[in-house]
């Protein structure tokens, strides 16, 4: 009878190891469901999900019975298994479109918050809050269950504007690709110029530099946006050198203060900003033949429906309100610069044939009348 009790036991154990799988017999992550046993990895092209699956499998789950937000009937909203790294996780992925994430029924929330630090004075923030949970599907059938309900939530908070290093600086028609670390919302902006009103024609640079005064046309784009974003300038201006943040500079426009003959005709109303503004030169590059300048934009992006908000009110009491706590600043806009833009010098001479002429002997008789005048 002991023999009987004993064979049996044993059974019961080597059918509870090999529910186990191989590589989780020895793993530390070999216990009951943790919840910090998920990451999230919130990236400028995708979301990631990684947990640990051995604590899964000691729940009596696997992979197969974890999907997102109980969309059970959606292959997209399950996961995989990744048994090549220590210790082994069940990976989930969604690409950062609004198709792919509503798929599974995630949450996808803006957020409106007055801006604080550098641009205090004239923006507010938005941010996209993405979240839900990834849970497990008891496949129990009867009235009761011994596996306990697993439930791990995610969430991830972008700021709808790009923070670029300023060694990632682009050029005319070039997209700029932002890196995941720096935790953004969508990847790709470009400034392009143009030299005709209809943005059509790009605008070449000739060798000797523009002429003083030419209109130059200017777009800022960004690319891979639903239709639900807007991009917004909160600031142009111009340095001599080609990173922004250097101590001589020349706003164009910043807020509701512009320059004299800058003019914004498109800000917050499509996936494209437009403003125009005319040659000028340095006065530091006066004693040199070209005046070499580099165009920067703060660029951000709001959601369609409130851009109207967000944009400066230029009356009488058009400066906005500053954030009275200011406890946590946001980071600075994404600077979308130009490439170098010359300007000739253009000096003014005047030629040796527009001088008045005088003949040596009238030149005499002035001088005699002049000592004389002295004289008496």
């Amino acid at each position: 009878m002991r023999l009987l009790l004993l064979l049996w036991h044993l059974t019961l154990i080597f059918e509870s190891e090999a529910q186990t799988p191989q590589a989780c017999i020895l793993s530390p992550t070999n216990r009951s469901p943790e919840n910090d046993d998920i990451s999230v990895s919130c990236g400028t092209r995708y979301m990631d999900l990684s947990i640990f699956i051995c604590p899964i499998y000691q729940a009596l789950y696997n992979e197969t019975m974890m999907v997102v937000n109980n969309q059970g009937n959606k292959a997209e909203c399950y996961g995989m298994a990744d048994w090549t790294v220590d210790p082994p996780v069940l990976k989930f992925r969604f690409p950062l479109n609004e198709t792919s994430i509503s798929a599974c029924n995630n949450n996808f929330k803006t957020i409106t918050q007055i801006g604080s630090g550098e641009f205090a004075d004239f923006s507010n923030v938005q941010y996209i809050n993405i979240s839900g949970m990834v849970t497990s599907m008891d496949p129990s059938s009867g009235t009761i269950t011994y596996r306990p309900q697993i439930q791990y939530m995610f969430s991830c908070l972008y700021p709808m504007q790009y923070l670029l290093n300023n060694t990632e600086l682009g050029v005319s028609g070039v997209n700029l690709a932002i890196r995941d670390n720096n935790g953004t919302f969508l990847s790709t902006l470009s400034m392009h110029l143009y030299q005709d009103d209809q943005y059509q024609q790009a605008l070449i640079m000739p060798p000797t530099g523009l002429n003083l005064k030419t209109k130059i046309y200017v777009a800022v784009k960004a690319s891979n946006l639903t239709e639900r974003f807007n991009v917004l300038l909160d600031r142009c201006f111009a340095t001599t050198s080609p990173y922004p943040m250097t101590s001589t500079y020349y706003d164009l426009f910043v807020g509701c203060t512009r320059d004299d003959q800058t003019r914004v005709e498109l800000n917050g109303a499509s996936q494209e900003a437009r403003f125009s503004f005319e040659a000028f030169r340095f006065v530091e590059h006066n004693d040199q033949r070209i005046s070499t300048f580099y165009l920067h934009c703060a660029t951000r992006l709001c959601e369609e429906s409130v851009c109207s908000q967000l944009l400066p009110s230029c009356g009488e009491s058009g400066k906005r309100r500053k954030r009275e706590d200011q406890d946590q600043d946001v980071s600075a806009n994404a600077t979308v610069t130009s490439p170098a833009i010359v300007v000739g010098e253009q000096r003014t001479s005047v030629s040796s044939a527009a001088l008045p002429r005088f003949s040596p002997l009238l030149t005499v008789c002035h001088l005699m009348l002049i000592a004389a005048a002295l004289v008496s």
